[in-house]
């Protein structure tokens, strides 16, 4: 998986992860003070409610760790991220993976989707293109894979674009440019919605 990392980022991701601890041992109460300052841009208890922000809630431990790696070692780009996480030791990234992981996800949308037909063409391209095989038939991902499920719509798109142009890399293979490389514009929007709406 870190084949296609310079050097300095697997050395830093060698620190996390070659100490990488459960949640039952992480620190939980030190990541909860550390993660205030997340809830700006984040919400309360992991939940956004900012446009183009992500939820972080009941992502998995091992996904919140290496987007925050990345972002420490600006492979991955953020002009707010990428300060915020060059301050966090090991012992926070560890802290925070297992801290945003015990939260529970947003909840279901009250609303009905918007567009059942949207998210009956986001069906059939997940299914095509075996989303689940990394991100589990729930999609609720799992080890390095993110959480899609229920994520903010505009954001899904977003990443998938990002995913689509080479702005964005995964892990160490290349499984997501393979993925959406195929897709159109229109197959993009329907999945996001899909994912969003996804319960």
């Amino acid at each position: 998986m870190l084949g296609y990392l310079p050097a300095v980022l697997c050395m830093a991701a060698i620190g996390v992860f070659g100490g990488m601890v459960s949640a039952h041992a992480a620190d939980l109460q030190a990541a909860k003070q550390k993660a205030g300052a997340c809830a700006a841009c984040h919400g309360a208890n992991g939940v956004s409610q900012k446009e183009g922000t992500p939820s972080l809630a009941g992502q998995p431990d091992q996904y919140i760790q290496w987007q925050l790696v990345y972002f420490r070692s600006g492979a991955r780009k953020s002009d707010i991220m990428e300060p915020i996480a060059a301050d966090l030791s090991d012992a926070d990234v560890r802290n925070l993976g297992a801290y945003f992981a015990s939260l529970a996800p947003a909840p279901a949308a009250e609303a009905a989707d918007g567009d059942a037909a949207l998210s009956e063409r986001g069906a059939e391209i997940a299914a095509g293109s075996n989303c689940a095989n990394c991100h589990r038939d729930d999609f609720s991902g799992q080890q390095a894979m993110a959480r899609l499920a229920g994520q903010r719509e505009e954001y899904l798109l977003k990443a998938l674009q990002d995913f689509k142009s080479g702005m964005r890399r995964g892990g160490g293979v290349a499984a997501m440019a393979s993925a959406v490389y195929p897709l159109s514009q229109e197959d993009l929007r329907a999945l996001a919605h899909y994912l969003a709406n996804y319960r």
